[in-house]
């Protein structure tokens, strides 16, 4: 009897030992004061890059995006190049933007239409964000980021860049499962400079994707294929622009190919469409196109 009890107690104590030593465990994947968790998908390049809005995700890599957006008389042509480098979860991100837009104009005199250019390099953005507070569920279902990001414009005194530009950021990156994400963003940008100094607009918008792996739908050369639908806007606080609000959509895909030594290759395409008037009376549809090389 007295063996049996025991065997009993000593049975208690250790499984009361162990489960101790895993929530021990559970609590020692908290770190940074406590506000970050290790086992959170964020920084292991797992949330798709979006195809418009800012990047949320830890990121090693090289990119460029073309963007095609037309209207009645106005054809835009913009090409932007990018570098990202992260050390740990802090990443650092400089980008270089060039547009070209064809107006058509109508002479008042003749009566002919011509077609006026606008072209130049646009603002140097640095930029840099790191996560400031996550949450996973305990059977790793939820995943959740909070991130701060801030990103300084600089002005390279062509036509089209005169204002310096600041804009504080906080982004949400979610994983909802085993496929579903979601990324969001919100920012004030504020305008410091001659042509457009003391402006603010609010920018905020959000990426929804759905990973679909390669064993689950096998096409040769990926490994990976995202469908994204997102949505962009801007709206005015102060000047004449105050309320005044743009909101686009875009529907895509990002595409993961293999990778190619040290490189993982993803490629992306979207159209660009308004959604409301504001959105209407600056485009009537875009495309854009995206190549990134992770390394």
């Amino acid at each position: 009897m007295s063996k049996c009890l025991g065997g009993f107690l000593a049975a208690g104590l250790l499984a009361t030992a162990a489960q101790f030593a895993a929530q021990a465990d559970e609590i020692n994947t908290r770190y940074f004061g406590g506000l970050l968790d290790h086992h959170s998908i964020y920084g292991k390049y797992w949330f798709p890059e979006p195809l418009l809005n800012p990047e949320v995700d830890v990121d090693r890599e090289i990119r460029l995006d073309y963007l095609h957006t037309e209207r009645r008389g106005l054809q835009s042509n913009a090409l932007k190049a990018e570098v990202e480098y992260a050390v740990g979860l802090l990443t650092l991100e400089i980008e270089l933007p060039y547009s070209n837009d064809r107006q058509a104009v109508r002479d008042d005199a003749t009566g002919r239409v011509m077609h006026e250019r606008s072209e130049g390099l646009g603002n140097v953005e640095f930029a840099a964000r790191h996560p400031i507070y996550q949450y996973v569920s305990p059977d790793r279902q939820f995943d959740y980021s909070l991130v701060a990001a801030l990103e300084l414009s600089v002005p390279t005194k062509t036509r089209l860049s005169h204002d310096t530009e600041i804009v504080p950021q906080l982004s949400q990156a979610v994983r909802i499962g085993e496929h579903f994400s979601v990324q969001t963003n919100l920012g004030l940008s504020f305008l410091i400079g001659p042509q457009e100094g003391g402006t603010q607009t609010l920018e905020y918008g959000a990426t929804f994707g759905y990973s679909i792996d390669r064993e689950q739908f096998n096409i040769p050369g990926t490994t990976r294929l995202t469908p994204l639908f997102e949505l962009r806007g801007e709206r005015g606080m102060n000047r004449g622009a105050n309320g005044h609000n743009m909101l686009n959509g875009v529907a895509g895909v990002r595409i993961d190919l293999h990778s190619w030594g040290l490189v993982q290759p993803r490629l992306g395409i979207g159209y660009v469409f308004p959604i409301d008037s504001g959105a209407r009376d600056d485009l009537r549809w875009g495309i854009v196109t995206s190549i990134v090389f992770e390394y």
